[in-house]
């Protein structure tokens, strides 16, 4: 799905008394939110005058936001970005960009569902997959998925025995 805005934080406190807040990211490293120069709160744009990692959180100082309970006026606000802005390699997307996509079987090209959730876990994503029933796909690439169409809103996988038919 193309979409304007990416949501890719949220606010979780403030740190220190000089008005900096702590943003927990969605997706992925901290050090990514770094890259950019303009983030959108509460649908507005705004340019942090400092942007840095601190463990696995981004700190940042906003034009305005100058004490601690500025800051903590903040929190629990999420922060977007404008999808032209993110520059990922090719052929990589952000979770909610997949969401909707058509899943088709790559062998028979029969249509399995729509992809309808992404979780993280450590080793690595799950796409569940609602059509005649609901199924999960390890989403890593050349095993289980073959392609991804953003034009076309459609995900090709390779199925494996048992995984999406309706034997128990």
């Amino acid at each position: 799905m193309k979409l304007e805005t990416i949501k890719i934080g949220q606010i979780v406190n403030a740190h220190g008394i000089r008005g900096e807040v702590r943003i927990q990211p969605r997706d992925g490293e901290a050090a990514f939110l770094t890259q950019f120069k303009t983030f959108l709160l509460d649908g507005r744009p705004v340019s942090p005058t400092a942007c840095h990692v601190h463990k696995s959180l981004v700190l940042a100082k906003f034009p305005g936001v100058d004490d601690m309970n500025a800051a903590l006026a903040l929190k629990g606000k999420d922060l977007y970005i404008r999808r032209e802005d993110a520059r990922l390699p090719e052929g990589e997307y952000f979770d909610d960009e997949l969401l909707g996509l058509d899943v088709y079987d790559a062998d028979s090209g029969e249509c399995l569902g729509e992809l309808t959730a992404v979780e993280s876990y450590p080793a690595h994503k799950l796409y569940t997959v609602r059509g005649r029933r609901e199924f999960l796909v390890p989403a890593v690439r050349d095993v289980f998925i073959k392609s991804i169409d953003m034009e076309d809103n459609r995900m090709e996988i390779h199925v494996w025995e048992g995984m999406a038919g309706d034997e128990n």
